[in-house]
């Protein structure tokens, strides 16, 4: 019944004159597709009296049913436009702290954008107490640090544990060396991070138990710039696993070294965020896949 949607807006306009001018049809058009619409229904929808037009109770019946048909379709159209714009709308704001920033982040944003590619995604980094203080303030909807967090009102989610290993470059006298130990760094030429992250607190954290006092050459906030600084400087250093797990061990002039006092001292990446946050959609799209992914990685 393709002309249903006529008759109701001859019905609506109460004229043929008025709704040929807003269908954009001639009246002689508008008139013959009424009239081939009571032919397919068998019933005369209108009482024709002059120019004015009364329903027939057959017309009401008619003109009900193509009010049903309108709305269905419109409900029909916004969940088709729903289903096709799904995650467009979405935004999401990530703190990271500056050992995650370099490390996880970049993972975690590829693989959930390549689900919602139209999320309006940010990030904000920082240290890791003011990714904490970012989230309790709700600056950013979640928060990846490298460390476990237990405060009131924010949940954590742990993603995975990550240790320190010591990277040497090619040619450094401790690769003829069978066995490493923590002792071994005192007094080493050493190029370490910046003071203030949960990497450079666990650096000293380690040197001050094990009483080791390594020559430190340079202090830098960038894991790239260190390996390359390591080479030229022929140092060493220490980087998190997680951010050694995409190079080989010779990758770069470089050679990675597990050290069992290392091994020994694990840390936890994790998310944050304020507990009914979980409710937003883009927050749990994040959590979802962020604990599938190292989930996966873990087996």
């Amino acid at each position: 019944m393709e002309h249903l949607d006529v008759f109701a807006v001859v019905v609506e306009q109460a004229s043929l004159n008025k709704a040929s001018q807003v269908l954009n049809l001639s009246q002689p058009a508008l008139s013959r597709k009424i009239m081939k619409l009571e032919e397919q229904l068998g019933v005369q929808l209108f009482s024709r009296k002059g120019k004015r037009l009364d329903l027939t109770r057959a017309g009401e019946i008619a003109y009900e049913y193509a009010l049903e048909q309108r709305q269905g379709e419109r409900r029909f159209l916004q969940t088709l436009y729903e289903y096709k714009t799904a995650g467009r709308h979405m935004s999401l704001t990530i703190g990271a702290s500056l050992t995650t920033l370099q490390t996880t982040l970049p993972e975690l944003v590829t693989m959930y954008l390549a689900e919602y590619p139209s999320t309006d995604m940010k990030a904000l980094t920082g240290k890791t107490h003011e990714i904490v203080m970012m989230v309790k303030e709700k600056k950013v909807d979640i928060g990846l640090v490298a460390s476990s967090i237990d405060q009131p009102g924010l949940a954590c989610e742990p993603l995975f544990d990550d240790h320190l290993c010591l990277v040497l470059p090619q040619g450094h006298p401790y690769l003829e060396r069978e066995e490493l130990s923590i002792a071994d760094l005192n007094g080493l030429s050493m190029i370490l991070f910046s003071k203030g992250t949960w990497y450079r607190v666990l650096t000293d954290e380690l040197f001050h138990r094990f009483f080791i006092f390594p020559d430190v050459k340079m202090e830098i906030d960038s894991f790239e710039a260190i390996m390359r600084l390591v080479v030229t400087c022929q140092a060493a250093t220490l980087l998190p696993r997680s951010y050694l797990h995409d190079h080989s061990s010779d990758h770069d002039g470089l050679c990675v070294r597990e050290l069992p006092e290392l091994m020994n001292t694990p840390r936890t990446t994790s998310l944050i965020f304020v507990k009914e946050t979980h409710q937003n959609e883009a927050v749990a799209h994040f959590i979802r896949k962020a604990k599938a992914h190292f989930a996966g990685l873990s087996q």
